[in-house]
C-alpha cells in the first residue's frame, strides 16, 4: 500500500505529503460544486464531482494516520488495504464516466453512454467484491503500513488482490490519459479549456508512474529482488503529483475564466472613463454609486450613464462635421476604424460646446431639422472613449477638417 511503518515523525512527514494533493482536490470540488448542484442532471458534472469527491477520499483514507486509526478502530490488522484499494477502485471508475460522458455527451450518442456506463459500473462493482473476498480468504496478520504491497507480495490471496486493483487502475489511467490527450488537438475549445486539458492528461498519464513502479517492486519480490523504494517511495510521490495535476486542470478553466471575464469587465470600466467625464461635465449629472457594488453593475452604469448623456447630446451632433472628420482621419493615415472613432470623438466634443452655448438661447436646439444617427456613438462607446484620450490626434483631425471650409470662406 501507500503508507509507511516508520517513526512518528517519518508517518508526519507523509502525512503532510498526502494532505497537500487534498487540500487541492478539495479546492476544487469546492469550486464545482455550485455548478453541480445547479445542474445536477447533467452527467458530465455529476461525473467530475464524483471524480473529485473520490480523489480526495483516496488520499484522507491512504494518509498514514488515517490508516492507523482504521486499523486501530476496527480492531482488523491490513484492513485498510482493502478499504483504500476500494476507493481507488471507485476512482478509477469514476474517471472512465468522466471519459464516457464527456465523449458521448459531445456526439449526442446517449444509448451508448448507457450502456458503456453500465459496463463500467458492473465491472468496477465487481472488482471491489473481488478485493474483499480475496482480503477475506487471505492470512495477513502482520500490518504493515508501508509497504503492505511488497511485504504480502508472495502471499496467497492477497497477491491476487494486489494485482487485481493495480491492473484496475492501469487500465483506467491508460484509457483515461488516451481519449484527453486526443481531445486537446480539437478544434475550437476555449485556450483555458486546452490548458485545462493538458494539465489533466499529465496528471493521468502520471498515474501510470504509480502502477509501473508498484508493479515492478511486487514482480521484483517474485524474483527475489528488493526494489521496495520503488512502492513506497516513489509510487506515492507519482499519485501525489497526478492528484494535484487532475484537480488544477478543473480549476484552471473555471479560473482562467472567471478572471479572464473580471479583467475585461474592469477593463471596459477604465476604457469608459474618458468618455464618461465628458457626459458628466457636458449633462451635469453622474452614474450612481453603490458601495460595494458587483463589479458588472458598475461597468453596466457607467455604460447607461454615457448612452443616455450621448442621447441628450444627439440634437447638437453635426452630421457633416463627422463625416469631413472621418474623411480628414483617413487622409491622415488612420485605420478605418480608429478614424472612425475618431471622427465621433470630435463631433462629440463639438456637441458637449454647442449644448453649453445653447443654455441660454431657447429655440437654438430647433436649427437642425435632420435626426443625427447615434447608432455607432451608442454601439461603440469604448472606441470613441479610447479616442478621447489622445488630444493630440482628435486637434490634427479637427485642424484638418477645418481647413477645407476656412479655405472656401477665405477665397469668397
Amino acid at each position: 500500500m501507500w503508507l509507511a511503518q516508520d517513526p512518528s515523525h517519518v508517518l508526519s512527514e507523509l502525512s503532510i505529503s498526502f494532505w497537500l494533493p487534498t487540500v487541492v482536490l478539495t479546492a476544487a470540488l469546492a469550486i464545482k460544486l455550485p455548478s453541480i448542484v445547479k445542474m445536477w442532471r447533467d452527467p458530465l458534472l455529476r461525473a467530475v464531482g464524483g471524480l473529485l469527491l473520490f480523489a480526495c477520499a483516496v488520499f484522507v483514507f491512504a494518509a498514514p494516520s488515517t490508516i492507523a486509526w482504521t486499523n486501530r478502530v476496527t480492531g482488523v490488522p491490513n484492513i485498510s488495504a482493502p478499504w483504500v484499494y476500494s476507493l481507488l477502485t471507485t476512482l478509477c471508475a469514476s474517471w472512465l464516466l468522466l471519459i464516457i460522458a464527456w465523449r458521448n455527451g459531445l456526439t449526442d450518442r446517449a444509448h451508448r453512454t448507457r450502456s458503456a456506463t453500465r459496463w463500467v459500473v458492473s465491472v468496477y462493482a465487481g472488482v471491489i467484491v473481488a478485493l474483499w473476498v480475496l482480503f477475506a480468504c487471505a492470512d495477513a496478520p502482520v500490518e504493515r503500513l508501508r509497504d503492505l504491497d511488497t511485504y504480502y507480495a508472495n502471499t496467497p490471496f492477497m497477491r491476487e488482490q494486489i494485482l487485481l486493483y493495480l491492473t484496475a487502475h492501469t487500465v483506467a489511467s491508460t484509457v483515461t490519459a488516451r481519449l484527453v490527450w486526443n481531445w486537446i488537438r480539437t478544434d475550437g475549445l476555449d485556450a483555458w479549456l486546452r490548458w485545462g486539458l493538458r494539465l489533466l492528461g499529465v496528471g493521468f498519464a502520471t498515474n501510470l508512474f504509480f502502477a509501473a513502479s508498484k508493479l515492478t517492486a511486487v514482480v521484483a519480490r517474485w524474483s527475489g529482488h528488493d526494489l521496495d523504494w520503488l512502492s513506497t517511495n516513489v509510487a506515492p510521490s507519482a499519485a501525489c503529483v497526478a492528484a494535484t495535476l487532475v484537480a488544477v486542470g478543473f480549476i484552471v478553466p473555471h479560473a482562467g475564466q472567471y478572471l479572464q471575464e473580471r479583467w475585461r469587465v474592469r477593463r471596459r470600466h477604465r476604457r469608459l472613463r474618458p468618455l464618461y467625464t465628458l457626459m458628466r461635465t457636458a449633462t451635469g449629472g453622474h452614474e450612481p454609486l453603490t458601495l460595494r457594488a458587483p463589479a458588472e453593475l458598475r461597468l453596466i452604469r457607467r455604460e447607461t450613464f454615457i448612452r443616455d448623456g450621448l442621447l441628450q447630446l444627439s440634437r447638437h451632433l453635426d452630421e457633416e462635421l463627422r463625416g469631413r472628420s472621418h474623411a480628414a482621419a483617413l487622409a491622415l493615415g488612420f485605420e478605418p476604424g480608429r478614424a472612425q472613432a475618431l471622427a465621433a470623438a470630435v463631433t462629440i466634443l463639438d456637441a458637449a460646446a454647442g449644448q453649453r452655448s445653447a443654455e441660454g438661447a431657447p429655440g437654438a436646439a430647433e436649427e437642425s431639422a435632420a435626426e443625427p444617427d447615434t447608432t455607432y456613438l451608442l454601439r461603440e462607446i469604448e472606441a470613441v472613449s479610447e479616442a478621447l484620450r489622445r488630444p493630440d490626434d482628435i486637434k490634427a483631425v479637427r485642424a484638418r477638417a477645418a481647413a477645407p471650409a476656412e479655405s472656401v470662406s477665405a477665397h469668397d
